[in-house]
């Protein structure tokens, strides 16, 4: 990969960050680097997981840039923007007649990529009914508009994107398995910030000179006080809550609005009552802070991953009877007792909604 395919693909793919830019030199992107000159090569589906704001839309414009198909269309579909009743429509289009408003026929999307690149953006978000559609255009290249009477074929290369675990969504039944491994020939991970805190500088070095050419403004470069800011914050939003911080200083021009906003969104893992009017008990606070940090930290993971008590334990790096104990301990609901309060949930909406 050098620096003229990149030059060129900010050409064909609309402005897209340098090279070094966009890897940087952190150990997680330079595995992401390495994979994909030969992902791009190969005509195999890819999917794409990290976190929302980590990139994964630039790395699949850059998979079809430097693809045979880079000629082809890049088609992207934003999953979750478009409501289920549309988006069976979106994708695979329809027939004149085909329902109440068809007035003509309308090509899908999966039409329009047809010797290119169809991107799907948060897969995870595919009703079950349209998860099996996709499932045979992958099988045998082949699909149907809504009112025809014959399969259509294309020739398209996949790729998807998630910000979810699709091992957890199977096992809760919202994502078919069968799909999974066709979608998951190759697998991206997209590093977190937190987890490439080297390349902050650059990454701010860069928004600073884009964004001060773009609104013409002359935001000087940050001080090393307001780098050691960014680099010790944990960055939920990843490199676009990065981006945006760094517009909006470009555009106002002073750097408390980097820190008073940081120091806003810090999380208050622990906010004890001191009292002054006596001693002081550091062990005993410090205890507390501990166990509610740790209370905070399950209780993200669980949730993460929709209460899988094992996945959870393998994230966390503990036994799986090690993370029962501390369930208990920190007072969480059990997977079974969460169950069950859910059940009952739905039957109360389900009544509210019947009456």
């Amino acid at each position: 990969m050098n620096t003229l395919s990149f030059s060129s693909l900010a050409q064909s793919l609309g402005e897209i960050p340098p090279e070094n830019i966009i890897f940087g030199h952190s150990e997680p992107m330079l595995a992401v680097r390495s994979q994909l000159a030969k992902v791009a090569a190969a005509n195999v589906p890819v999917l794409i997981h990290g976190e929302s704001g980590t990139g994964k839309d630039i790395i699949a414009r850059l998979i079809h840039g430097l693809s045979p198909w880079k000629s082809g269309p890049l088609v992207k579909v934003n999953c979750p923007a478009i409501p289920g009743t549309l988006l069976e429509s979106e994708l695979f289009g329809y027939e004149k007649g085909a329902f109440t408003g068809a007035y003509g026929t309308k090509p899908g999307r999966v039409e329009m990529a047809h010797r290119g690149t169809l991107f799907l953006d948060e897969i995870s978000e595919l009703d079950l009914s349209l998860q099996s559609k996709l499932l045979q255009l992958l099988q045998d290249g082949q699909f149907c508009r809504i009112g025809a009477q014959e399969d259509k074929k294309v020739e398209v290369r996949v790729v998807c994107a998630t910000n979810r675990n699709l091992e957890s969504e199977i096992e809760a039944g919202t994502f078919r398995q069968d799909l999974y491994y066709r979608i998951n020939v190759v697998n991206l991970r997209m590093p977190t910030l937190r987890e490439r805190r080297g390349d902050i500088e650059d990454l701010a070095s860069y928004f600073l000179e884009y964004y001060n050419r773009k609104y013409n403004c002359r935001a000087k470069p940050l001080s090393n006080e307001v780098m050691s800011v960014l680099q010790k914050y944990h960055w939920p939003g990843n490199i676009r809550e990065l981006e945006n911080l760094i517009k909006r200083y470009v555009i106002l021009g002073h750097e408390e609005v980097i820190t008073n906003d940081l120091v806003s969104r810090e999380p208050d893992f622990f906010n004890p009552e001191i009292s002054f009017d006596g001693p002081i008990e550091l062990k005993k606070l410090t205890r507390q802070a501990v166990r509610e940090l740790e209370r905070k930290v399950i209780l993200k993971v669980l949730q993460q991953h929709h209460w899988n008590r094992k996945q959870a334990a393998r994230t966390l790096s503990i036994s799986y009877r090690a993370l029962l104990y501390k369930i208990r301990d920190a007072g969480l609901p059990s997977n079974r007792s969460l169950r069950m309060r859910q059940a009952e949930n739905s039957k109360v909406n389900a009544g509210v909604a019947a009456d």
